[in-house]
């Protein structure tokens, strides 16, 4: 220590010291940059990580989604040419109401909606809201069931003699801590569902004009579905 003092004293070239820059800035030995920007390179790689982590997973979920809905699509086309997806029909407590996909089966119509989750659900069949739990995320959601009876009350309305269920169906790599309800499904049981769902007597006669009467009020034009997302923004 007494040498380099002296060295420094006699103001002899420091060529022993090569951890200091001409402009007095101290240098790493990994990167050849001053702490700070060391510091601040290091916290934008990681934030960059967390933004394309980030839209990696809703990219991924968005995917996975669309997969479940052409699942679903392609599972109620085998059942028949009965079938309509995302439509709109007027409320049955006013309003508009969006249905995801009816089918017409041998006894009645089936009013569908889809879930997308990953995780672990969990929820009662009379609590207003269910909550899923993934690695990521917890959220918490109305109770489908609930949700599409208001739908499927609207179907009734058009199809008032015709017997219409409520069915759920969700996509995704979901599980359930409890067993179900019946009408609360996985992708999966689609196909197996219809087949053995039963509605039970009825006296209709001419399914063929249930489902032209179902067709002729459902609507898809973009002016009713502007309406209803402005409905959605005004809730």
């Amino acid at each position: 220590m007494l040498k380099i003092a002296r060295t420094i004293l006699s103001g002899t070239p420091l060529l022993a010291l090569p951890a200091f820059a001409a402009n007095g800035e101290f240098q790493t030995g990994i990167t050849g940059v001053g702490p700070a920007k060391f510091f601040f390179t290091l916290a934008a790689a990681i934030l960059l990580t967390l933004i394309f982590r980030s839209t990696a997973n809703h990219l991924a979920r968005f995917l996975t989604a669309k997969i479940g809905q052409i699942r679903i699509r392609a599972a109620l086309k085998k059942r028949g040419p009965g079938v309509l997806h995302d439509f709109i029909l007027p409320g049955a407590y006013g309003g508009l109401v969006k249905i995801d996909h009816a089918i017409l089966t041998a006894g009645g119509i089936l009013c569908i909606q889809s879930k997308h989750y990953n995780g672990v659900v969990f929820g009662g069949e009379g609590e207003p809201q269910w909550t899923s739990i993934d690695s990521v995320n917890r959220r918490r959601f109305l109770n489908p069931l609930i949700q599409n009876e208001g739908r499927a009350r609207a179907l009734r309305m058009v199809v008032p003699d015709v017997p219409v269920a409520n069915l759920v169906i969700f996509t995704g790599s979901v599980e359930f801590t409890t067993p179900p309800p019946k009408n609360v499904i996985h992708v999966d049981q689609l196909e197996s569902y219809i087949a053995r769902f039963v509605f039970g007597p009825s006296k209709i006669d001419d399914w063929h004009a249930v489902w032209l009467t179902v067709s002729a009020a459902a609507m898809t034009d973009d002016d009713t579905r502007k309406d209803f997302q402005a409905q959605l923004g005004f809730n």
